[in-house]
């Protein structure tokens, strides 16, 4: 079961500050964000520098328009950390899906990985390591279990490297989204249209010829 803003620091407050945790938090890129092709390594570059002087560690992972970001460390420096995450209007519908003690950390790089899930921005060789993201894609994380959720992070703490992509694609994801926002609402009405207007060709074409 998801954890709210309050909730989630509710339970964080029972647990000693020194304790080490890992907290793993799902949210949705707002439509401005989505059509910010910079935004990556914005969110990128900040985390690094960030997580280095915190010893927080974890992964980044993008998908679909949601992020998916797992951190580890300090108690009292997650809890900082995640109070900043949940104040960022660079997202929304932000939701912890797991928070927990641990004796030792997943990841233990603190440059935070960041990983992006959609298929076609990625290389041939990723497609071939990355095969058991199938069940996990598209990405839609709000919706997960926490056995896919404990799954997934399974699967990515495997990994050899990182998902590589064609970085100049993000800029048509940016695009892509922008696209799917506005259209799918009206999807319906847009293929009725589209259909409607291809027998208008036709019978034009029909009268003249």
């Amino acid at each position: 079961m998801s954890l709210t803003h309050t909730t989630a620091f509710k339970k964080l407050d029972k647990i000693e500050d020194i304790a080490l945790v890992q907290l793993l938090y799902v949210s949705s890129l707002t439509l401005s964000s989505r059509l910010n092709a910079s935004i990556f390594e914005d969110v990128e570059g900040h985390a690094r520098n960030y997580n280095e002087q915190q010893g927080i560690t974890g992964t980044l992972c993008y998908g679909n328009g949601h992020f998916l970001q797992c951190i580890e460390g300090e108690k009292a420096k997650v809890a900082d950390l995640t109070q900043s995450i949940f104040a960022d209007k660079r997202h929304k519908d932000v939701q912890v899906l797991l928070l927990q003690t641990i004796e030792q950390r997943s990841f233990s790089d603190w440059r935070m990985r960041l990983l992006f899930l959609e298929r076609w921005l990625w290389s041939p060789a990723t497609k071939k390591q990355a095969t058991q993201l199938a069940p996990f894609l598209p990405f839609s994380p709000h919706h997960w279990s926490a056995a896919q959720t404990e799954q997934f992070l399974k699967v990515i703490k495997e990994f050899d490297t990182p998902p590589h992509i064609n970085a100049a694609g993000i800029t048509y994801n940016a695009l892509g989204n922008m696209v799917r926002h506005v259209a799918a609402p009206h999807q319906a009405f847009l293929i009725v249209q589209g259909f409607l207007s291809v027998l208008l060709v036709a019978a034009l074409l029909l009268l003249f010829l």
